[in-house]
């Protein structure tokens, strides 16, 4: 009492911090929100950080605008010392966040909360607070206002590296609402938000490694959903929610995903009622697009226990005596946990040993988990006349123990010939060179369409270290269109991305595909940080890899247009041209062309004297 006695308001605010602060204190579970700019940011990937600088805030907010210049002046004073600095907004609409940020010149990623489960587990009531977290143990050290003194010792505690006590001082901002809801019921909500979303998979012999099949099963795996949800793993949907909209999505809305995390960070309660997981459901179909009119069985291979298994292309007679439009197919492995995808297309003669390409020359489909099956976008199919064979690339992962797996292939045909051939492009690039411990790497590639076309779906693809991918339209005028974004790529999931309304676009149009790779020691799946990675077939390489489904205008089914040679022509200029002219210069053509083409024969082969050859000319170049 006597020391209460003397002891100034201040002082006695100070000792009252010291002797109960750590109670005030909140870790920050790991969390991924994409920003104003649409890239994915994981909280825990900043584990490498001194510190986490985290600030509350709204677009229309007079505190928040006031203070931009404390922001960027703290931003400043801490340019070399690891600080990652980071806005949060769990209020305001990505397109008002972005439009706020270019206004007030932010170079502070703000971090877009849309459902809101974040902003809320970081107990964060007003907009203009600062959070400070200290990676060494994701604790929130620092609660309160920009200008203060016991922020500023925070992180240069933490700078040191040492354990900062936690603070917390007052801030002015405006009020940050959630839209409360009552704890949801689980007979009434939860279960049929789990019907919906997830059991698809988690059902017993599915594809997830546990099977919703009671209350019981979830509620012990509850920590686990709730991480999952939270870094944006599960579900598996990885399309950014803004840009494009896709058939058969997969993405769990904002409303059940925060009605699930609320109840499972409520300890996921009982309640009242039945459980609906334990009615019987039915029995899944083996073929879920019901009897096929073909099915192929692909020769059975042994999968050893370990090791890498080289790339298998099982070709498969065609029994059929005629011709047929193939509308829809499904592949089923024989071993779901070793085989990792499936390509598929058919050739009118039986490949050479060494042509690992055919497949392509007239692809039907591909399958990896969660994109099982293929419907052809209507009015389309892939021909396949009488005789020839089925060609097949498999890639089979180990598993730690001997496996055996005989795929099937369902084949569904078309009762008539359909009004256009669907056709199939690679955007590819074999050259592609990663540094090693590098953290964001780009490569891309495009190709240019020689007609109006039209897109009917698009298929991101690149191993351990891809990290996120991107399609754009560049149109003949120039203009750029981003049709895709898979900011937070999983290769976990291959998943096909299709247009609800198929792209048209004009001849001319190129679509440039781009990924970014993650080759450091912050990418948990990267085998080796150290190496520079190069084009591969086996995962520890790598590809850039865009796959494109599109029909040309101008082709029916009765009359074709398409030229695989022109593609292919197509496709070599879009991974040479490395700056992107629209011609391939002959100093990024490989070596071995060079050395043929000597400036003697080069007058010949550029024909319009540009510098460069086009495709016209590289066809004609390749058909001397």
């Amino acid at each position: 009492m006597i020391l209460f006695r003397h002891t100034t308001p201040t002082l006695l605010f100070t000792i009252l911090f010291a002797v109960f602060g750590a109670q005030a204190a909140l870790k920050s579970d790991n969390f991924v929100l994409l920003d104003h700019n649409g890239s994915a940011q994981e909280l825990y990937y900043q584990g490498d950080a001194s510190a986490i600088v985290l600030i509350s805030q709204i677009s229309d907010c007079e505190a928040v605008e006031a203070s931009i210049p404390d922001y960027r002046q703290l931003k400043s004073d801490y340019a070399d010392k690891n600080i990652r600095f980071f806005m949060i907004n769990s209020i305001d609409s990505r397109a008002t966040i972005a439009a706020k940020a270019a206004e007030w010149g932010l170079d502070i990623p703000v971090l877009h909360d849309d459902v809101q489960i974040i902003g809320q587990s970081l107990q964060i009531t007003a907009s203009n607070e600062v959070l400070v977290i200290d990676p060494k143990n994701w604790q929130i050290v620092y609660r309160g206002a920009v200008k203060s003194d016991a922020l500023r010792v925070t992180m240069d505690t933490l700078i040191e590296g040492d354990t900062a006590a936690y603070q917390q001082t007052a801030h002015n901002g405006c009020a940050v609402s959630y839209n409360e809801n009552d704890v949801a019921s689980y007979a009434e909500e939860i279960a049929p938000i789990l019907e919906q979303n997830c059991m698809a998979c988690h059902i017993e012999g599915g594809i997830a490694p546990w099977a919703m099949s009671e209350y019981r099963m979830v509620l012990g795996f509850a920590p686990m959903m709730r991480e999952v949800i939270r870094v944006k793993r599960m579900p598996p949907w990885h399309a950014d929610p803004e840009i494009g909209h896709w058939k058969n999505s997969a993405a769990m809305s904002n409303e059940d995903t925060k009605t699930l995390v609320n109840w499972l960070e409520a300890g996921a309660p009982r309640g009242e009622g039945p459980d609906p997981l334990l009615n019987p459901r039915p029995i899944k179909e083996q073929w879920p697009l019901g009897e096929p009119d073909l099915i192929l069985t692909v020769p059975s291979f042994d999968v050893p226990a370990t090791g890498v298994v080289e790339y298998q292309f099982p070709v498969v007679d065609n029994p059929l005596d005629r011709d047929v439009w193939v509308e829809a197919a499904t592949v089923l492995p024989g071993n779901t946990k070793v085989v990792h995808h499936v390509l598929m297309g058919s050739a009118e003669q039986k490949p050479k040993q060494d042509d690992r390409e055919g497949v392509f020359q007239n692809y039907i489909m591909g399958y990896a988990p969660g994109n099982e099956s293929a419907h052809m976008p209507e009015g389309t199919g892939v021909f396949v006349p009488v005789g020839g064979v089925y060609q097949l690339q498999l890639h089979y992962t180990p598993i730690g123990i001997a496996a055996t797996d005989e795929t099937k292939v369902g084949l569904y045909f078309a009762d008539e010939a359909p009004d256009n051939f669907l056709r199939q492009q690679v955007v590819l690039n074999p050259r592609i060179k990663i540094p090693p411990n590098t953290e964001a790497h780009e490569e891309s590639a495009y190709f240019e369409f020689w007609g109006d076309a039209t897109i009917h779906s698009l298929v991101p693809h690149s191993h351990y270290r891809g990290k996120s991918s991107t399609f754009e339209l560049q149109y003949p005028d120039g203009t750029l269109e981003t049709v895709l974004s898979v900011p937070n790529y999983d290769f976990n999931w291959q998943r096909t991305y299709s247009f609800v309304e198929p792209k048209k676009v004009p001849k001319g149009t190129r679509i440039i595909h781009k990924t970014v790779y993650d080759n450091s020691t912050k990418n948990p799946a990267n085998p080796a940080p150290d190496e520079e990675v190069t084009w591969g077939l086996q995962s520890h390489e790598e590809m850039l890899y865009g796959s494109v489904s599109y029909s040309w205008d101008a082709e029916t089914s009765a009359v074709p247009i398409h030229s695989n040679q022109t593609s292919d022509v197509a496709q070599f200029i879009g991974f040479m041209d490395k700056d992107m002219s629209g011609k391939a210069e002959k100093e990024e053509l490989p070596k071995r062309m060079q050395e043929n083409l000597p400036w003697y024969k080069w007058i010949f082969v550029d024909q319009n004297f540009d510098g460069g050859l086009d495709v016209a000319e590289m066809e004609a170049l390749f058909d001397r």
